[in-house]
């Protein structure tokens, strides 16, 4: 068992212990969406700490997304359970990059990307081919791509 996943199974146990019902029901989920990842395919295998995390990241982006529709429905109190389930979840990923520090590292591509002689709005791909594999896990796609158009566009 990977460091991570074994991390999230102790963390459950304790959590059931301490019969605190948000951390385990949140942790039981991922460690579900983990298991369903491991046996998807052909054959089953041993997920890797960075396929781990993205599993992780993918379940926080559901918790964010479902707060945001809950709370558009009207629903604060489904809102907020979402956004505690994805705090919690928060916990197990590497801390995010501040707006600052992402355009920064965009800033830095954007010049690479243009010293390779890409240009305008069409440089968009060859900047994120640079951005991603350095904020992998720290940013979220959307927000990378965001300030990627923003410093193309300006």
């Amino acid at each position: 068992m990977t460091t991570l996943k074994s991390k999230l199974q102790e963390d459950l146990n304790s959590a059931i212990k301490e019969r605190d019902e948000l951390r385990s029901s949140t942790l039981r989920l991922t460690l579900a969406a983990i298991t369903k990842e491991e046996v998807a395919g052909k054959q089953k295998r041993e997920l890797s700490d960075d396929e781990v995390q993205k599993v992780i990241t993918r379940e926080a982006k559901k918790r964010r997304e479902a707060a945001e529709a809950f709370a558009q429905g009207g629903r604060a109190e489904s809102a907020e359970r979402e956004k505690a389930e994805g705090e919690v979840l928060a916990a197990y990923l590497p801390k995010q990059l501040s707006d600052e520090e992402l355009n920064t590292i965009v800033a830095q591509a954007v010049e690479e990307a243009k010293a390779a002689g890409a240009e305008g709005p069409r440089a968009m791909g060859a900047v994120m081919k640079i951005v991603n594999p350095k904020v992998a896990g720290q940013a979220e796609g959307g927000r990378v791509a965001a300030a990627v158009k923003k410093l193309l566009a300006g």
